[in-house]
């Protein structure tokens, strides 16, 4: 990690004292968090992205709780990037900063029986010992991460959130965190909000048993992250019961969770200043992701989106001989009405498996199962014939001719995001950058540039990076876009258990 990193990992310890703010007027308990800007030489964005991954492989009335009913948990920001607060495990508690994480279900926390691993000296650990309340389960226990994971075995303990004591918590201590991705985080662990049918082991997750054990009055938690990232202050806050109205403005537009699991849901077309992309206009799946620093979406609209922000992106040369070699023929089929998702198999670039082309044996990120085809070999000239049948159908519904057509598809070949995950952009251009949009149970809910641009650093030495990233999930799971910390945001998010929905408004 280096003398920076230490000296970096110092600052947030002290700025970790006091996190937790009890407010007993409003009968809420607070979990603050604090937000620090990003140190791109910690490769955060790379480190969260792989981490964002992990989702995919684990695969009424409108009327909620007052603020008077709900249990408030405060949070830290860490540049925008990093979200996370206080917990205690054990009796007397032993505290730890977590991320609350509502894409995973389980609660893990580094172990004091960590001895070969880096991160976790780095990093508080769990000392089983020194909690009265203590119980032993030993069952193992595995997380697999982009870039990592972490391993270790299951324990029971009492854990404090809050003002609140979930007793006889199934948690995993962490003995093995292999990788740079925790070396560099600035929290111990995460805490999941996501539903029990992904939580590894089967362990009941934290927030089930707050709902169980009467805890708290409805099963409903809502997200306030304040995004001024210079601001050393509280970093937003989690409240458990209810939301605080002074959070938010207007009313919540609730859409429904299709699928328990993530907080899943249907969303909408996504519109690139004020123009449809098209992608979506049928209905794509979205998943709202506190754990997600930035917001991922399939590689066909996040490269029209840095085409139109003017994002750095890396040269494909498939994509170019996808329209050299092959443009002119897929504009024909096209004009010809033929059924777009059979377009590149019609071309010979991918098969068909009945519902759409396909490459053959390229395996589900969320399914971790082999697609069935007739043995081909996985081809990403597929994918990029794929991408360009999406980019003409847009420009065809525009009304654009043939070569103005085949040059932007050319264009785009050269800003398809960077597999690093990172896509630069120049600072001074916000005031010309579009809004994006995204449609949610009939609504737009749009981001400003200065919403989904990252700001690194001040003055002549600030660098800002898109809050785009990609992420290609296959059908039927997808495509779907992950709703991360750069739209949870600019828009206040509850999420209802008791009715199966979330809901959005603009944050105060």
């Amino acid at each position: 990690m280096g003398t920076r990193g230490l000296a970096v990992l110092l600052l947030a310890a002290v700025l970790l004292q006091g996190l937790l703010l009890a407010s007993e007027a409003e009968g809420l308990v607070r979990i603050a968090l604090k937000k620090r800007a990003i140190d791109r030489n910690s490769r955060v964005a790379k480190s969260l992205s792989d981490r964002e991954e992990v989702h995919l492989l684990g695969g009424a009335s409108n009327t909620l709780p007052s603020e008077e009913e709900g249990d408030i948990v405060s949070l830290k920001n860490y540049m925008n990037a990093q979200y996370f607060g206080e917990i205690g495990v054990g009796t007397p508690p032993q505290k730890f900063t977590v991320i609350f994480d509502t894409g995973s279900s389980n609660l893990w926390v580094p172990s004091a029986k960590c001895y070969f691993s880096i991160a976790c000296y780095l990093h508080a650990r769990y000392k089983a010992g020194a909690s009265s309340t203590y119980k032993k389960n030993g069952k193992p226990a595995a997380i697999q991460y982009g870039t990592g994971s972490i391993a270790g075995y299951f324990s029971e303990d009492s854990v404090t959130v809050g003002d609140l004591v979930v007793k006889d918590q199934e948690f995993i201590e962490a003995t093995k965190e292999p990788g740079v991705t925790f070396l560099v985080a600035k929290f111990d662990g995460i805490l999941g909000l996501g539903f029990k049918e992904i939580s590894v082991g089967k362990a009941v997750p934290v927030w089930y048993n707050m709902v169980e054990q009467g805890l708290i009055s409805d099963p409903v938690f809502s997200f306030w992250l304040n995004r001024h990232a210079d601001d050393e202050g509280e970093g937003g806050e989690i409240i458990f019961g209810g939301m605080d109205p002074k959070h938010y403005v207007g009313e919540h537009t609730y859409v429904p969770a299709t699928q328990k699991g993530y907080w899943q849901f249907d969303m909408g077309d996504v519109l690139v200043g004020g123009k449809s992309t098209g992608f979506c206009a049928g209905g794509c799946a979205a998943i709202a992701d506190s754990g997600t620093s930035l917001l991922a979406g399939p590689t066909a609209i996040i490269t029209e989106i840095n085409e139109k922000i003017g994002a750095a992106g890396v040269v494909s040369q498939e994509c170019k001989t996808i329209v050299s070699q092959y443009g002119q023929q897929i504009l024909d089929l096209l004009l010809a009405e033929t059924q777009p998702k059979k377009v590149c198999s019609q071309v010979g670039l991918c098969t068909f498996d009945g519902t759409r082309g396909v490459s053959a044996g390229i395996r589900s990120v969320v399914d971790d199962e082999p697609v069935k085809s007739n043995g081909l070999h996985t081809d990403p000239m597929c994918s990029a014939c794929e991408m360009a049948v999406v980019w003409m159908q847009n420009q065809l519904a525009q009304n654009k001719t043939q070569d103005l057509i085949l040059d932007y598809v050319n264009q785009l070949c050269n800003r398809l995001p960077s597999p690093m995950g990172e896509s630069a952009v120049d600072c001074a251009s916000l005031g010309s950058m579009p809004d994006i949009e995204f449609t949610i149970s009939g609504k737009k809910f749009a981001l400003k540039p200065e919403e989904y641009i990252l700001k690194v650093g001040e003055g002549a030495a600030a660098q800002c990076i898109s809050g785009f990233t990609a992420m290609d999930i296959p059908p039927p799971r997808g495509p779907l876009w992950i709703l991360g910390d750069v739209f949870m945001g600019p828009y206040h998010t509850v999420f209802d258990y008791g009715k199966l929905r979330v809901g959005f408004a603009k944050a105060a």
